[in-house]
């Protein structure tokens, strides 16, 4: 192909099995998921919520198997449910062994074993509900959506086990789509209409390293968006009408051949998920033509379309990217698992060209657009992220429907619950990469990792109150290596922060590229201290942000901060933060929250009168008070009532 070069740089990422995240912030959500969210979400899976919209994902694989009888009910994605949940559950099991949970798990992957038909393939839709037309309807059929899931899910599951049993099942259907699918007479020229099976593709060919399936990925990303569509062509036989101009085909990322996209179009997710398997084919083939049309596209999301909780996709109708910076706080869409697929294309590009700034919007996104997705008992969710609401506007206007102000037990569309799951179980694969000349912390993590070198096995300890705490110490605590240390320097405390190496202040710190680098010979015992910024910092939007002009968002370390209402009362609105006046911070444990951060502002707000006029011209009167924050991410958990991010400023 043209335009590759094999000298991009290329690191390589350790498998969440390397990385053991021992205590702190991490090691309790990790440990909130192995105990509660997956049992709750095999429930949920089964239907057996109260309360909750149903899902019938194991009920419909059941029907396919012959072992049920009944009909398909839910979207046609369904399976991928099921397959996001054996992914987190492989990975928990690599962290907290569990005799109960591994015997669900290989029920459900013995499930998926019989369901599968002779030649490999499966989606229960389309066995059940729709039989003889596989590959009909790839603009929405999601068949290839949900294999793709399957396979990543077969693959951690290899990883995390050893077993070949689920890999076997989705290798036999990984050949039944390579015969049905290329640019080869009697192969269907088409390509899913969501984006999934190119990610999953790389990850099974680092197993595989099976040329086969990396040319299948290839084929996938390179064949999106040439003229005449795929798509049209697919409409046209199916007598399908006009599109909806939201849904046109920019929707799929279709419109153009990705090397050709420069702008983040259409549905969020889907975008994200095709990026990040175009960051991993540049990894594999050192393509620099594609990386430059990813590093556009990157800047187009970060630059332009991206709130400050790191949520994107701000249009509620199409789930998609608007025009650049359309980012309304009360209509927010960004979704969930938007935000998870900005967490994995930032890490693939991180991969790919190391470079700090992917780095902190992987931050961004992950402890503030993704954790917020989960309620802090694990057993409620939010499918949409909003940045300011009023549960009785949100709940009686037609273009906030999509808003809501207490999370759910589940959804009929349950794509975000596992999505967080697999996630947040998989956390240790994101702390650490390296190459024969460096190892990079890119994130700060407690647990210990251990790199194999020339000299054996290198085994570094991190040790960090992150994120409530600045304070970071890496310790080496066997083997020996000459390779350079690099650790991130967050964009927020660039211009401050404190490093030391064996007790010695570095009073010449090394920066490149975002991160700092120590070079050395490695021994045992060798300890590099990092103490990050974490003072209390104001931000304020470009003025094209309509939503924003003029107001303040408040963020400590990697952590966005809202206003609520269980601490300040209604009419957040009627504040305005004094801007010349210190913050206050301190550690906090929060009813039904647990461990918290709380900022507290100086602030004026608006008295309130007798005056029953809706507009006068005598100028309001305000008294001094305290506007009182905690973390985005745990907004929602107390008493339902209003929000915002985007707070007035004096």
């Amino acid at each position: 192909m043209d335009d590759k070069s094999r000298t991009m740089g290329r690191a390589s990422e350790l498998n969440f099995i390397n990385v053991f995240t021992a205590s702190g912030f991490w090691a309790e959500r990790q440990a909130l998921v192995s105990e509660a969210v997956i049992p709750y979400q095999w429930k949920a899976l089964n239907d057996e919520i109260p309360g909750a919209e149903p899902s019938h994902a194991i009920e419909n694989l059941r029907i396919a198997a012959g072992i049920s009888s009944g009909e398909f009910h839910g979207f046609k994605f369904q399976d991928s449910d099921v397959a996001k949940w054996i992914e987190a559950a492989s990975y928990s099991l690599s962290i907290h062994p569990d005799p109960d949970l591994s015997r669900l798990v290989e029920g459900a992957i013995e499930l998926i074993g019989q369901a599968q038909e002779p030649d490999g393939y499966i989606q229960s839709y389309y066995q059940v509900a729709a039989p003889g037309k596989r590959w009909s309807d790839l603009e929405w059929g999601h068949e290839l959506y949900c294999g793709g899931h399957l396979i990543e899910a077969a693959v951690a599951h290899h990883l995390a086990t050893g077993s070949r049993k689920f890999l076997d099942i989705m290798l036999r259907y990984v050949d039944c789509v390579d015969a049905a699918f290329g640019p080869e007479e009697g192969k269907r020229r088409g390509y899913d209409g969501h984006p999934e099976i190119e990610l999953a593709l790389f990850r099974l060919y680092r197993i595989t390293h099976d040329e086969r399936h990396l040319r299948l990925a290839e084929y996938f990303i390179d064949e999106r968006g040439h003229s005449p569509s795929y798509f049209d062509a697919e409409r046209e036989k199916l007598g399908a009408g006009a599109r909806d101009r939201h849904f046109e085909l920019d929707y799929f990322q279709a419109h153009l051949p990705l090397r050709d996209q420069h702008t983040a179009e259409g549905h969020a997710v889907r975008a994200m998920y095709l990026y990040s398997a175009a960051a991993d084919y540049c990894r594999e083939e050192g393509d620099v033509g594609l990386l430059g049309a990813l590093k556009d596209l990157w800047d187009s999301v970060v630059e332009k379309r991206m709130y400050v909780t790191g949520g994107i996709g701000s249009q509620a109708y199409a789930e998609r990217f608007s025009i650049d910076y359309d980012l309304p706080p009360d209509r927010a869409y960004a979704e969930t698992c938007a935000s998870i697929g900005l967490v994995l294309w930032a890490w693939r590009m991180l991969l790919v060209d190391p470079d700090s700034r992917y780095a902190d919007v992987l931050e961004r996104a992950l402890y503030n657009g993704v954790l917020a997705g989960m309620s802090a008992d694990g057993t409620r969710f939010f499918y949409v992220n909003p940045l300011e609401a009023r549960p009785e506007v949100a709940k009686f206007r037609r273009d906030q429907e999509h808003v809501k102000t207490r999370r759910v037990e589940w959804f009929g569309c349950a794509c975000c619950p596992p999505n967080i799951a697999r996630l947040v179980a998989s956390i240790g694969g994101y702390v650490y990469s390296s190459d024969a000349a460096s190892i990079w912390v890119h994130n700060y993590i407690v647990g210990e990792v251990a790199f194999a070198g020339e000299n054996g096995c290198l085994r570094i300890s991190q040790s960090t109150e992150y994120p409530w705490e600045g304070r970071v110490l890496l310790k080496i605590e066997s083997g020996a290596d000459n390779r350079a240390l690099r650790l991130r320097i967050p964009e927020w405390s660039a211009s401050s922060f404190f490093a030391s190496l064996n007790g010695t202040a570095v009073l010449s710190p090394r920066i490149e590229r975002g991160y700092l680098v120590f070079e050395r010979d490695w021994k045992t015992g060798d300890r590099v201290e990092l103490e990050l910024d974490m003072s209390v910092r104001f931000l304020y939007a470009r003025p094209e942000l309509a939503d924003a002009a003029g107001r303040v968002a408040v963020q400590r370390g990697p952590l966005i901060f809202c206003a609520e209402e269980a601490d300040n009362g209604k009419n957040l609105s009627s504040y305005a933060v004094d801007l010349a006046q210190s913050p206050t911070v301190c550690r906090v444990k929060l009813p039904t929250i647990g461990d918290s951060l709380r900022v507290e502002l100086a602030a004026q707000r608006v008295l309130g009168d007798n005056d029953r006029r809706l507009y006068r011209s005598d100028k309001p009167r305000y008294e001094d008070c305290r506007l009182s924050l905690l973390p985005y991410f745990q907004w929602a958990n107390r008493s339902e009532g209003e929000m915002r991010v985007w707070l007035n400023a004096l």
